[in-house]
């Protein structure tokens, strides 16, 4: 299993060399013009998937040796975090190749895998050496990542496919907006206020706002102004989380 984690882990950015380069279709930045919405961020916060790879990478060569072999913990995600790795290199391709149902299965599944491994190594009572950078960093970044990517897709999946209107689309996108508001803030609550996690979810709502504020579709506006009040509220509840979880050591 240590072996599977690493090379599902160097699948990704093998797989995103090759997306960039047309080797499955289309990029993501050509569909994402494609097929604008009302919940798409600025094409440089993408780029965030350099460090998560990056980040990732170095979790699947640390956990891969021997002296982490036997730990109960890096046993218990080693499976999901495999199949969460596959799926993000599996989205890919699927998503270039325009199967956006397919696609939307395969990166909610992902963020299903690598969320709940961040979950566990944030509550995790006796961690490893290294574990927080090594482990905790690397899935949190991911898992942040991925809860509001998760949206995106939908996002487009919906305007590919025509399920609801597209020429007036505010209606329908703050309802997406109220989805990943819950679930951005109850993930995080679940982790106890976890900065790595919360830090990618901003980037990605900065990013969004950035790109609303500049799009011409009708309420764009009103929807870089509900993304940044998302990320408000969320970095407002990591603050809270942390002094809360640092009060009783104060204390004593």
């Amino acid at each position: 299993m240590r072996l599977l984690v690493l090379l599902s882990a160097l699948s990704m950015p093998l797989v995103a060399w090759w997306s960039q380069r047309g080797a499955f279709g289309p990029d993501n930045a050509t569909l994402s013009d494609r097929y604008p919405t009302l919940l798409v961020a600025a094409g440089y916060a993408f780029a965030i998937w350099g460090p998560i790879f990056l980040c990732d990478a170095l979790f699947a060569f640390w956990q891969s040796r021997r002296p982490r072999e036997r730990d109960a913990t890096l046993a218990r995600i080693r499976p999901a975090a495999t199949a969460g790795f596959a799926l993000t290199a599996l989205w890919m391709p699927v998503f270039s190749q325009q199967r956006f149902g397919l696609a939307l299965l395969v990166i909610w599944a992902a963020l299903a895998c690598i969320g709940w491994c961040a979950l566990v190594l944030s509550r995790d009572p006796d961690p490893l050496p290294g574990q927080r950078w090594l482990a905790w960093l690397p899935l949190s970044l991911h898992a942040g990542w991925l809860s509001l990517a998760a949206l995106l897709d939908t996002a487009q999946t919906i305007v590919a496919y025509r399920l609801l209107p597209s020429g007036d689309m505010l209606a329908w996108s703050l309802g997406l907006y109220a989805v990943a508001a819950a679930l951005l803030l109850t993930l995080n609550a679940r982790m106890r206020g976890n900065w790595a996690y919360t830090l990618a979810a901003l980037w990605g709502l900065v990013g969004v706002y950035v790109q609303q504020s500049r799009s011409p579709l009708p309420g764009a506006t009103v929807a870089a102004w509900v993304a940044l009040a998302i990320a408000a509220v969320l970095a407002a509840q990591s603050l809270w989380l942390r002094r809360r979880a640092t009060a009783p050591a104060r204390a004593g």
